[in-house]
């Protein structure tokens, strides 16, 4: 598979990452197919990349002849044998199992040359692609929270994965206008590996009554980082955030470094998932 041949882009999971990814797929001329198992959260995504498109022509950086065009370009479907594509991208739950099994469906119903990119942000890629038949083809494509406005991707190395694979998908991620880093595959990769104790450590302060929500973020913010951790947590989903930390607190054997919070477990509980319900560290209802 070489850039050139891909022409067709799958994302599965129509959720915040999924509609970022298929949004700037379409805007840099691919023909999409945006899958979810619920219409409702296919009706949102939309809407909500209407709506990011419209946020994009008053800031002069998308005109209206490209949101029709984008929009045109991409089909929302329930259909699951709708899926074939030159490269298909996953955004779903943090679930080793779910992924396992979603990848071997996708490769079961697409080409030899379909490339399989999994958006995980803490999953080891060689654990997913281990049952593959041809796991040179799968790679991690790891995108930033809002996709559609974060430069960085991440592009993970399985221990399988080919050079011609990651190199591809590299170079896919400059055309959707990213800037791509090759990275090994390790739990939490490089950012998310770097980041976790931003929001662990603001946490343990919150849980040792230190200070609260507000108070830590004003002073993380005014040290010179645009968001606090709470407010960050919110903007990426509460329940997404406290998915990665226990995955790495698992896959570094419960090392007391990525240990998730009781106070974030309680958030998730509630379904306080952060801007996206309406209601996180903070409320957004009003």
């Amino acid at each position: 598979m070489q850039l050139e041949d891909i022409k067709k882009i799958g994302v599965v999971g129509a959720g915040t990452m999924g509609q970022g990814i298929a949004q700037i797929s379409a805007l840099a001329g691919y023909t999409v197919v945006l899958y979810d198992l619920q219409s409702s959260a296919l009706d949102t995504a939309k809407n909500n990349i209407g709506k990011n498109l419209d946020k994009g022509i008053e800031r002069g950086k998308v005109t209206a002849e490209e949101k029709d065009q984008a929009l045109s370009s991409i089909a929302f479907t329930t259909d699951f044998e709708l899926l074939k594509a030159d490269i298909i991208i996953e955004a779903i739950v943090e679930r080793l199992d779910v992924k396992k099994e979603l990848f071997e469906k996708l490769e079961n119903q697409n080409s030899d040359k379909t490339i399989l990119a999994s958006n995980t942000s803490s999953i080891p890629i060689t654990r997913i692609a281990r049952d593959l038949r041809h796991p040179e083809r799968f790679v991690g494509m790891h995108f930033f929270n809002p996709a559609h406005i974060m430069k960085l991707v991440e592009v993970i190395s399985g221990v399988a994965t080919s050079d011609d694979t990651s190199k591809v998908v590299y170079e896919l991620a400059k055309v959707l206008g990213k800037v791509p880093v090759m990275a090994k595959d390790a739990p939490g990769f490089i950012v998310n590996r770097v980041a976790r104790n931003f929001y662990v450590e603001g946490l343990k302060v919150l849980e040792e009554g230190v200070s609260d929500v507000k108070g830590i973020d004003r002073l993380v913010e005014a040290s010179g980082f645009k968001m606090g951790p709470f407010r960050l947590m919110d903007l990426i989903g509460v329940d997404t955030n406290f998915s990665v930390t226990t995955s790495m607190f698992n896959a570094f054997h419960q090392d007391p470094k990525f240990r998730p919070s009781r106070i974030q477990e309680q958030k998730v509980d509630a379904g306080h998932h952060g801007r996206k319900s309406g209601k996180g560290f903070y409320d957004y209802s009003a």
